[in-house]
This record gives structure tokens, sequence and C-alpha cells, in this order.
């Protein structure tokens, strides 16, 4: 789980796995594979960073082809 940052600046994890696409409107909206919306005050930068050291951690890096 990675941890996110709501707009009440409440902390929220969500599985890194269920995040289907990133999208600044101009706030940070993640969209999941269930097609719940969570609009969050982190970077693009910010998440995708989490994520690879998510993967990283887990090793799940050393799996993927390039």
């Amino acid at each position: 789980m990675i941890n996110v940052m709501r707009l009440d600046g409440k902390k929220y994890w969500v599985n890194p796995h269920m995040i289907e696409s990133m999208e600044t409107n101009p706030d940070l909206t993640l969209t999941m594979l269930s097609g719940r919306k969570l609009i969050i005050k982190d970077s693009p930068e910010e998440i995708i960073e989490r994520i690879t050291e998510y993967r990283r951690n887990i090793g799940i890096e050393k799996q993927e082809c390039l």
C-alpha cells in the first residue's frame, strides 16, 4: 500500500496495483480499476516515486520486461 493525502488533509492508503490512471485537473485524480475516483493533494511525481519504491520493496521491478 502507498499513502496519499486527501484534499481534507487526511492520509489515505491505496493499493498501487489498483490504480488505472492519474489525471491533473488541477488537483491529481486517481482512477482506480473499480471506477472509483480519488482526488488527492500529492503530485503525480510523488505518486510515481511511491509506486516505484513500493514495487522495489516487494521485488516486482526485477520481474518486468523493459
